[in-house]
């Protein structure tokens, strides 16, 4: 076999593994944001995805593993906070249910904030993830805007508290989203609001 041969069946195997490890992440997030932490499988989530529970050992090296790779948050809030305070509220509304409404599969977010019940180090993370990603960087955006740092950390607390407490509502405890636009516009309102001061 030629070498071109060779590094094109290496390639097209490292390929079909990164398609199998995304398609068993999915059915992973999927089955921890329905059923929380203890009552996903590794073969249940192995047989929804339609692989063999030693390929899930291998990628992620057990159920463990497999939760905190199906857990990896990220947030683009940065472009949230480019703008005037005045906006600051419709900006962050917009982001939330974009990502509530827009995101396709499980939102890993919503897994972790499942699971925090169930799992001390899941709620570790989250709390973590938030502070670092939500919390202070907020608390800096609106210090940055001219409030003192006090104030500027109690409106940030008082905003995560809030988001925090709505998703927890509607998204944890599975009530009605409602309609986008309607929801948009009462969180935007209301952030503006904590915001104000």
């Amino acid at each position: 076999m030629s070498v071109h041969m060779m590094c094109m069946l290496v390639h097209m195997t490292l390929r079909d593994a990164a398609a199998t490890r995304q398609r068993i992440l999915e059915q992973a997030r999927r089955q921890f944001a329905r059923h929380g932490f203890a009552a996903v499988t590794v073969k249940g989530v192995a047989d929804a995805a339609g692989v063999s529970p030693n390929l899930i050992t291998r990628y992620f090296g057990g159920k463990d593993g497999l939760f905190l790779a199906a857990t990896q948050v990220e947030i683009p809030v940065s472009r949230s906070f480019d703008g005037d305070r005045s906006a600051l509220g419709a900006r962050l509304a917009a982001s939330i249910v974009r990502r509530w409404f827009g995101a396709a599969g499980e939102d890993p977010l919503l897994v972790l904030h499942r699971a925090s019940g169930e799992r001390p180090e899941a709620a570790e993370a989250l709390a973590a993830f938030l502070d670092g990603n939500s919390l202070e960087p907020l608390h800096r955006y609106l210090r940055e805007s001219g409030l003192d740092d006090a104030e500027a950390r109690g409106r940030a607390a008082a905003i995560d508290a809030f988001v925090l407490g709505v998703s927890t509502r509607r998204r944890v405890l599975r009530s009605e989203l409602g309609d986008p636009a309607e929801l948009q516009a009462w969180l935007s309102v209301t952030i503006q609001r904590l915001a104000d001061g």
